[in-house]
This record gives C-alpha cells, structure tokens and sequence, in this order.
C-alpha cells in the first residue's frame, strides 16, 4: 500500500522499534533480508541499493524518526561510517559514502510493496528469536513456543479511496510481529489467514486466534501442512460445534471433571 506524502512512516518498519537491541551480528542478516524485498523502481539511473535505503530507514525509525521527512533527515546527518555499514556507494574516495536524497527515500518507501517488506522484516525477526530461544534453554522440557494471530484497523491510515487500511499480524510470545499482511477492503480477515502463515516455520508452535479464523480449513492448515498445535475459540459463528462442546462439557462437570478437560487440539 504506497503511502501517502503526508503519512507516518510504512508500517513494517514500524516493528523494528520495539525488538531488542541489535548486535553487530545481526546486521549482514538484516541487510539480507531486505534486499528479499523487490525494488520498485526502474533499473535506469537507480543509484542507490534497495537494502540501504530501507536499512537507513529501519535505523531512523529506531532513533526515533516518525515521519518520512524524519527517514530522510536522518539519512542525511548519519556519519560516513554507518553509511558505510549499511552499503553505502562510495562514488568519491575523499568525501565517503553518499545518503540518498529525500525524494528518492520517499519514493522508495511508497513504492515499495508492503507485504513483501512485511515479510523481510518478519523473516529476519522470526530468525532472532529462534537463536534467542536456542541459547537462552535447550531443556527437551522448556514451554511450546506460540504465536498470536489477530487483526487490527490502523488508526489514521486510509487507502486513496477513503477505507481504512485493515492488518492481520501474526505476534509471537516475546512479543516480535513476525508476520503482517494487509486485508484488502473487498475480502476479510479469512482470506489472509493462511498466506500469513505460510512461510513461517510453525512446528510445534501453539496458534491462537479469535473465533473468526475457528474455521475448518484453517484447522487441518495448522495441523497437517504446518504441523502446528491450537486453540481454537468457538462461538456462534460454529453453531454445531458450540452445542457439542457445551454439550461435552456438561458431561465433564456432569462426570465430576474440570470443564477445562475439554481438548483443546484438534481437527474440526
């Protein structure tokens, strides 16, 4: 979704100011991931790479900057070094790398297809947390890892022709938005659901969702193509499932048991 020029900033890269400190490690990944993304504009007179313009967005946007006019005033005080680090040209050996322009930040960043930026940015968080997980325990006993998939109607931004502009993101415990896809105003967040989550590694991870997504497909999704665990909230808009499970967990209270016995993986 471009943005408009008066917008705040593109909202994948919104997700990078509330990750964990970056380490030095961290940014050949980063700059990798980004370059995922396809460059919108057009081969000829392209001066600047497609990762170092989002990656000195992504830098700006965690020193603050909230605005693409900020993006591009940040860009252009950074020191020579950190132009350097992020792959900058070095077109002149005495003066150092060289900062994109305003206007070329800005086209860039409403240009750029926000689903796959999303997917960049998610990938290259979804890749920390697995390290951080591996190294902080590596216990066979240590808790499922789970994931939050909810949608959200972004509060200020509309599309050209007026609607709000709809996100379904996929959060995990840490609390790291690993995935975000935009719902078109014509569909729904059901539509979105399994593309969100296709490419993201979700074996044996637990996936909650509201009772919107308690969907059948979405079910054998998550069990036999991503060989994940669920639970799933069932209400009114699952009318036969929701007799049967009230129905079994009077059985269950009936028979003296907690009416939390009542599975909570499976296949509908």
């Amino acid at each position: 979704m471009p943005a408009c020029s008066s917008s705040l900033i593109p909202r994948p890269l919104g997700q990078l100011a509330d990750t964990a400190p970056t380490v030095p490690d961290d940014l050949p990944g980063l700059l990798t991931c980004l370059a995922q993304a396809p460059d919108p504009r057009r081969d000829q007179g392209r001066r600047h790479s497609l990762a170092f313009v989002l990656s000195l967005a992504a830098c700006a946007v965690l020193a603050g900057a909230k605005s693409l006019a900020a993006i591009a005033e940040w860009a252009a005080d950074a020191p020579p070094n950190v132009l350097a680090r992020l792959g900058g040209p070095c077109r002149e050996p005495d003066r150092g790398p060289v900062a994109p322009a305003e206007a070329t930040v800005r086209r860039v960043l409403q240009r750029i297809d926000g689903d796959a930026l999303d997917t960049a940015v998610g990938s290259w968080l979804a890749g920390r947390e697995r390290a951080a997980g591996q190294e902080e325990n590596d216990s066979d006993r240590r808790p499922l890892p789970s994931l939050a998939v909810d949608g959200k109607t972004v509060r200020g931004a509309r599309r050209t022709d007026g609607t709000q502009v709809h996100l379904l993101a996929a959060m995990t415990g840490a609390g790291l938005v690993t995935a975000q896809r935009e719902v078109d105003a014509t569909t729904n967040e059901i539509t979105v659901f399994q593309p969100l989550l296709a490419p993201l590694n979700l074996h044996g991870t637990v996936v909650t969702f509201d009772a919107l997504h308690s969907q059948t497909a979405h079910a054998r999704f998550l069990v036999e193509d991503k060989h994940a665990h669920y639970i799933a909230l069932i209400k009114g808009n699952q009318p036969t499932l929701h007799q049967w499970l009230s129905n079994a967990r009077d059985l269950w209270i009936g028979a003296g048991r907690d009416a939390e016995g009542v599975p909570s993986r499976m296949i509908l």
